[in-house]
């Protein structure tokens, strides 16, 4: 549908130069969004794959904890890696056993804080509080608890002008709203993503709050996560997911260049039906390699524990620790013997022989203070991420 640009400009003095700076209408659009040509069928597609996702994410069966817990990584590492930040899963899950140490990188530290920022979101609406701005600041803020992050007003909504690409405003391809117009904008945006319209599939609704975050790009830093961050929690809020997480991130990745001029196109011309597309194409995508994922991880653990099963009844221990890794593949023994419920010699002689085994590998060095993954489940997770 032909539409004029999505806002107003604003006026304001930049190291003293003359900047307009965009400032978007709230939403819904105006003329409402055209639920016509190809998104009916992209909506059907979306939605039929993330339904198929939810049955399995909401199954109360270990396969399922453990999708959940690769998940949230995937979307984690994902969505890092369009902002530049390109973390490799096993240093992710290394980190998180054995704890930041004054060697630990940045990039490192804020994709852990990316899951943990997840985890406390999901946490947060399990104990029924809604998406809200005060909870977007409150996980921005432990996004950003890191060096680099504290320079960059962790949980506060930006005092200054920022801008995207370009060394200064004046050359940059895109100025948000002046910071005097970013408390309105966010109240706007919160009143919608909660606003009662059955006309506006939930799918559209939320492609839309996403877009309209990015517009208004709140943060001085951290934007594109939170904003990434704000399509897991709409989902689950809305009930479109129960349990599971969508890792749309690594769609949004593969096909950037399409991300990042749609959500200009929307801006400049009012053109949210593309934009709606293309994100119901990334959900179908995400949902139906997740779905292929969970699969594939059913089949391996399945396959495992055969192997374990048939050495005998003196593998107990090792039954246990397998279902520990499963949970999490990259694991200390400290961590096997809380997680398996067994003693500190029952963990070390069980994971030594799964290492015998093939099944897992030591990847730290020296013989204390052991690290131990689960080589093929991460060999799997990334081919994916």
């Amino acid at each position: 549908m032909q539409r004029d640009a999505t806002g107003g400009y604003a006026v304001v003095q930049v190291e003293g130069e003359e900047v307009r700076a965009f400032v978007p209408d709230p939403l819904p659009p105006a003329p409402p969004l055209a639920i016509d040509g190809g998104v009916p069928r992209a909506l059907e597609a979306a939605a039929a794959a993330l339904g198929r996702l939810d049955a399995f994410g909401a199954a109360a069966h270990p396969d399922a904890a453990a999708l959940g817990y690769a998940c949230v990584r995937q979307e984690a590492i994902g969505s890092s890696r369009i902002e530049g930040i390109d973390v490799p899963l096993e240093a992710l899950l290394r980190v998180e056993v054995d704890g930041p140490s004054s060697t630990t990188g940045d990039d490192v530290l804020e994709v852990a804080n990316h899951v943990r920022a997840i985890e406390q979101g999901l946490g947060q609406l399990r104990q029924d509080r809604a998406v809200s701005n005060r909870l977007l600041r409150e996980l921005h803020a432990v996004l950003l608890d890191s060096p680099r992050g504290q320079r960059k007003m962790p949980g506060a909504f930006r005092r200054a002008q920022n801008w995207i690409g370009g060394p200064h405003p004046l050359s940059a391809r895109y100025v948000p709203p002046p910071p005097a117009e970013v408390e309105n904008c966010m109240a706007a945006l919160e009143r919608f993503v909660h606003a009662a319209d059955d006309r506006l599939p939930l799918l559209a609704r939320t492609a839309l709050a996403h877009a309209q975050f990015e517009s208004i790009h709140p943060f001085l830093d951290g934007n594109g996560r939170v904003g990434r961050l704000l399509v897991t929690l709409m989902l689950r809020d809305l009930g479109l997911l129960r349990e599971a997480v969508l890792p749309i991130s690594a769609f949004l990745y593969r096909h950037r260049m399409a991300y990042y001029d749609l959500l200009n196109t929307v801006t400049a011309t009012g053109n949210w039906e593309d934009w709606l597309e293309y994100f119901l194409e990334g959900v179908r995508a995400a949902a139906d390699g997740t779905v292929a994922l969970a699969g594939r991880m059913a089949e391996l653990f399945a396959a495992d524990r055969r192997r374990i099963d048939d050495v005998g009844r003196r593998m107990r221990s090792a039954a246990r620790v397998h279902q520990a890794l499963m949970a999490q593949p990259v694991v200390s023994i400290p961590v096997l013997r809380q997680k398996a419920g067994i003693s500190f010699p029952a963990a070390a002689n069980a994971i030594e022989r799964l290492t015998e085994m093939g099944i897992t590998r030591q990847i730290s060095a020296g013989a204390r203070n052991r690290i131990f993954a689960y080589e093929a489940y991460l060999k799997l997770l990334g081919e994916t991420d």
